[in-house]
């Protein structure tokens, strides 16, 4: 039987877009970022020029992906870990796909990091009409 761990870096890897949450200024906060699965370790892909990056890197964070909308039913996943800043391989950026050509307006200024996983947490929902 998997681990919760092992089921949430299996379902990351199935979407590619996703939420960090951690706080700045005392207040909690979300941020959209991409992310890749490498090693059971969750690569975030963010906009540098919000500058969301530096209440991440070197605290602990949650991610959290989901698929609310599916056919069979739903799931939803968080993990929880240290996040540091990292400079991806090639195979890595690859892996990303192409960036956005901007964000709010502005050319897109890429920041990566990577959240080492404490812990994580795997929710499904099977919907009443599904077989």
């Amino acid at each position: 039987m998997p681990t919760d761990e092992q089921r949430a870096a299996d379902l990351l890897g199935r979407v590619e877009h996703g939420r960090v949450a951690t706080s700045m200024r005392a207040l909690p906060f979300l941020a959209s970022a991409r992310h890749i699965v490498v090693d059971g370790r969750v690569l975030l892909r963010l906009h540098k020029g919000h500058g969301y990056h530096r209440a991440c890197v070197g605290g602990v964070v949650a991610y959290g992906a989901d698929v609310p909308t599916a056919r069979s039913g739903s799931w939803s996943v968080q993990v929880v870990g240290e996040c540091a800043a990292v400079e991806p391989t090639a195979a890595e950026l690859d892996r990303f796909g192409p960036a956005p050509r901007s964000v709010d307006g502005v050319p897109f200024d890429p920041v990566y990091l990577r959240v080492e996983p404490q812990f994580a947490t795997v929710h499904s929902v099977i919907d009443s009409d599904c077989p």
